[in-house]
């Protein structure tokens, strides 16, 4: 079995390091260095993503009809290789990786319409809204209450630990609209403008000390947040179902070529740290925890690329048929 990549493969490893050379420019990479979770700056964000739009890269795993490249297997593989290796932004997940799928699987026709493009062309950024104060990782006992008011919701509560909420255009929420019944039956998933009058959001400087406004994490309230029907996904209280969904989206990210490239900074640092007069890295309890981290890596890295296969569940959620 020859499992070499094809010509046409490598023609396509080179138009992306070509586009990396276009246009991971020198200020986004001398930001990037000194980020300290990933996160640069909003402008040079939505600068990177606006160039991955452009040439329809954003959004590798999106089906064809709504937008996505129709890579191959093997071209999202060397796509995800050569971004990870050259250290680039990761692209902001929670509207094109996150919300997106739950939008084309269960959003109504006007919503797909009025959402999808404008996260494929990064004219908005989105935030999750999730986790609650007191809750801990017990999601289903969330608190924030939506309150059917007829022709809209009445939004009170706060989330916590909201990544780029102080960026954030709209937040996908789920909110607790009814009290009868198991607590994952009474949850609903919501749409919200956080241009809404009543939504507040406070930042969270963490360890890395990171001021604001490039923090990554955020509190979020809602004091009387009215929120348009026409902004629930679905039906009311089935949101626990399309945030289960969600998660099959959220987890799972092709981390492996950062994690190799992140280990290889780490070898280089070793050789340049002297040792009782030798390189850390001849070390061999150095050189046998680098081997170890590594074959995890690339365990890890043929465990995802195995769930990405065609015929994976995952992959078969993608596939247009399977979009109504």
């Amino acid at each position: 079995m020859d499992l070499a990549f094809s010509k046409e493969d490598e023609t396509f490893r080179q138009e992306v390091r070509q586009f990396i050379g276009e246009c991971y420019t020198p200020e986004m990479r001398r930001l990037h260095a000194r980020s300290k979770h990933g996160y640069i700056t909003r402008e040079a964000h939505i600068q990177w993503q606006k160039s991955l739009a452009k040439k329809g890269w954003l959004a590798p795993n999106w089906p064809e009809e709504y937008g996505g490249p129709g890579f191959t297997q093997s071209q999202k593989y060397i796509f995800n290789v050569e971004m990870g290796r050259a250290g680039v932004p990761h692209t902001i997940p929670f509207g094109p990786t996150m919300v997106a799928p739950v939008i084309m699987k269960f959003g109504s026709p006007a919503q797909k319409k009025r959402f999808l493009p404008d996260i494929l062309e990064t004219n908005v950024l989105w935030c999750q809204g999730y986790s609650e104060p007191g809750a801990g990782s017990d999601l289903a006992s969330l608190k924030t209450k939506a309150e059917d008011m007829g022709d809209h919701f009445l939004v009170n509560g706060s989330k916590i630990w909201t990544s780029v909420a102080q960026w954030a255009d709209w937040i996908f929420c789920l909110v607790r609209t009814s009290n009868e019944g198991k607590p994952q039956e009474g949850i609903s998933f919501l749409l919200i403008d956080m241009k809404t009058p009543g939504i507040k959001v406070d930042p969270i400087i963490c360890l890395d000390n990171t001021p604001a406004p490039n923090q990554e994490v955020n509190q979020v309230f809602f004091q009387d947040v009215k929120v348009p029907k026409e902004n629930l996904i679905g039906e009311v209280n089935k949101g626990w179902t399309y945030a289960k969904y969600l998660l099959e989206f959220e987890r799972g990210n092709p981390y492996s070529p950062g994690l190799y490239s992140s280990l290889d900074e780490v070898r280089e640092m070793a050789r340049e740290t002297v040792v009782n007069g030798k390189p850390l890295a001849e070390d061999p309890s150095f050189k046998a925890r680098y081997a170890d981290l590594r074959s995890q890596i690339t365990a890890m890295e043929f465990s995802r690329n195995c769930a990405s296969s065609p015929r994976s569940r995952s992959a078969a959620m993608w596939a247009p048929k399977a979009r109504s």
